[in-house]
């Protein structure tokens, strides 16, 4: 199996880009994006001049628990930049998802619990919610974690959709909010206390 079809195999058709639109952010933008593999693993992100985005992370059932994951977010900690990914709401139907929060909140990341995300799927047509989680060497406000996100979504998750898709995805503005609610749910908050991933 590539790289691309354990990703696929991994995430949500909703979630996945193309493997046109990967391979071209790999070419066109390798300057950003970058593809960190082995045997174990497949991490997919992107690093700006001041943050990065993990777009995809994926490690092979047989070594789950070997604390790959763990070196792989270290290896990126080490760059002194805010990292910010995307993650499912906790279905509770589906324990990957809980597992997933549980593994970044012991890696030290937190809910930006005032960011809305919810665009539309071209390949189901279904509107997707995700939740934004960061983790910040410097406690990155909730306020620049979104204008961050508003450009990897320009750059990274819109690149040359209707070209790739055949129609773009929604403007950045109808996908990305920011919500000054304090009392708005921090999914972190409702799980249990983390294990080792």
């Amino acid at each position: 199996m590539n790289w691309y079809e354990k990703l696929n195999e991994y995430f949500p058709v909703e979630e996945m880009k193309s493997k046109e639109h990967m391979d071209l952010l790999l070419k066109e933008k390798s300057d950003v994006y970058i593809k960190d593999e082995s045997s174990k693993h497949v991490l997919m992100y992107a690093e700006f001049e001041s943050f990065i985005f993990i777009d995809y992370v994926w490690v092979s059932t047989q070594t789950r628990g070997q604390g790959i994951g763990h070196k792989l977010i270290e290896k990126l900690k080490s760059k002194g930049k805010p990292i910010i990914l995307e993650v499912e709401p906790v279905d509770y139907e589906d324990t990957d998802t809980e597992k997933r929060l549980k593994f970044y909140q012991k890696e030290g990341f937190e809910h930006a619990h005032s960011i809305g995300y919810t665009r539309r799927s071209l390949a189901t047509n279904e509107l997707n919610q995700m939740e934004i989680l960061y983790w910040s060497p410097e406690h990155e406000s909730e306020e620049s974690i979104f204008e961050k996100m508003k450009e990897l979504y320009v750059n990274i998750h819109t690149y040359k959709d209707k070209e790739l898709y055949g129609e773009s995805y929604q403007p950045v503005e109808e996908v990305l909010t920011i919500n000054e609610d304090p009392d708005s749910k921090n999914i972190l908050e409702s799980i249990a206390t983390p294990e080792k991933a």
